[in-house]
């Protein structure tokens, strides 16, 4: 976390384009107190320069008396883009430098939203993860997901397993239901999130599942030379039925390199994009350091899919199988800009390409994808808004284990931290 955003308190940090916002910069402990009386020059840098006013030179400067400690300012807040505040103290004719400080301003439909992040590709030990489908979602919350759901191999029961180990205490994290259906005979993986259908369950009647799927293979177009027409219409039907139940239908790891070659083959995984039957595509996934080619095709593959024209949602997901074995849980996640958590809009908002992949190895700067203006606001959001929802998360998520556990007072906590991180969340945008 910066210096800056330890010491004080920026409100708000997300306000609207093209308008003047009262700022107000409150130091937090003692060290980093404004003196009453004293005066501070304050530079205004649009970063990107974007500006709707065509007068005035940059920085714009302010002169600000602080009063009862704090700062307050009312900048215009120009185009969309990140803006640079700093702050000096005027002593005699000499400025004293006291922080950089920073501020977004978004059109009107990003402000109306606000950044969620989740997981949609998780394993327990139900398939071949380590920990139970409970644990994984206390897990999650305690490294800052606000959504998630634990997705195993062949098995929808796992999430329904976690959402019900928390019935009984109040929580904000968002636990789904999902799983990751391999239908028979098909290469794909796909992964079921939030759908109410367990899919799975549908596969148990083979024959009904074939037939269903070669039924709808008739009305399908054929398909290019170099393409199992059944794998490709079994693909379509595991799609559908995800949508029909409200879910999000997930292509993963297309790129994934086992047994000598990548899995799906790559005349599949190219239909697959020139049809577009899944509601989102898995840019980002859970592959270790060594595999990094794969995350890297996948990502390219996106950028040439949309210079085709083609609108792909996407996701980014962990595809963790342990979170406590140090690689993979965490590394890779989405952020959704979306009104609510609601599912209806956190669905939405995806198909409505409302989100990008994040990608945070240990030990290094994170990394976004996806629609540039997103990319910019997202790395914006990482290094001045998320520290600060991390370590209330990370509250939480240690008191839902502790209740897992049978910790006497944790439920009581829970009911204490109710609403926290969302409320710090809302208080980082402008009102009104």
């Amino acid at each position: 976390m910066r210096t800056e955003n330890i010491s004080f308190d920026v409100s708000p940090r997300i306000v609207p384009a093209n308008r003047r916002t009262p700022i107000t910069i409150r130091p937090r402990y003692e060290h980093s107190v404004f003196r009453d009386g004293a005066e501070y020059v304050i530079s205004h840098f649009p970063a990107e320069e974007l500006l709707k006013r065509r007068s005035g030179k940059i920085p714009f400067t302010f002169r600000v008396r602080a009063t009862n400690g704090v700062l307050t300012f009312a900048p215009f807040f120009d185009e969309e883009q990140e803006h640079v505040l700093w702050v000096e103290q005027l002593e005699g004719e000499e400025k004293k430098p006291v922080g950089d400080f920073r501020v977004y301003s978004l059109q009107d439909d990003l402000f109306r939203r606000l950044p969620f992040k989740g997981d949609f590709h998780l394993h327990s030990c139900r398939s071949d993860g380590r920990e139970a489908p409970a644990y994984v979602a206390g897990a999650s919350r305690r490294i800052g997901m606000d959504f998630m759901a634990v997705t195993d191999h062949r098995r929808y029961e796992p999430s329904l397993e976690a959402q019900q180990a928390f019935a009984d205490v109040p929580i904000d994290l968002r636990i789904f239901a999902g799983e990751e259906v391999h239908p028979p005979d098909n290469p794909v993986h796909i992964i079921n999130f939030a759908g109410t259908v367990n899919m799975s369950a549908l596969f148990q009647d083979e024959k009904a599942y074939r037939s269903s799927v070669r039924k709808l293979q008739r009305t399908l177009p054929k398909a290019p030379s170099g393409i199992n027409p059944y794998q490709y219409a079994s693909c379509v039907w595991c799609f559908q039925k995800i949508r029909e139940s409200g879910g999000l239908g997930i292509f993963c790891h297309p790129y994934w390199f086992t047994n000598h070659r990548y899995t799906p083959p790559g005349a599949l995984t190219s239909y697959l994009f020139e049809t577009s039957p899944f509601d989102a595509f898995e840019i980002i996934g859970g592959f270790h350091r060594f595999e990094a080619d794969s995350n890297t095709l996948q990502v390219a593959r996106y950028h040439e899919e949309r210079l085709r024209g083609r609108p792909i949602p996407i996701v980014g997901a962990s595809d963790s199988h342990g979170c406590e074995r140090g690689e993979l849980f965490g590394w890779y996640y989405t952020i959704v800009f979306s009104p609510t958590l609601d599912w209806c809009d956190l669905r939405q908002s995806v198909l409505d390409l409302y989100s990008v992949a994040v990608e945070a190895l240990p030990n290094e700067i994170p990394r976004a994808y996806g629609p540039f203006r997103l990319v910019k606001y997202a790395l914006f959001l990482m290094r001045e808004v998320f520290p600060q929802h991390d370590e209330l998360c990370q509250e939480e998520g240690r008191q839902m284990l502790e209740y897992l556990a049978g910790a006497k007072g944790a439920a009581e906590a829970l009911y204490s931290l109710k609403g926290r991180t969302a409320a710090h969340m809302r208080r980082q945008f402008a009102q009104g």
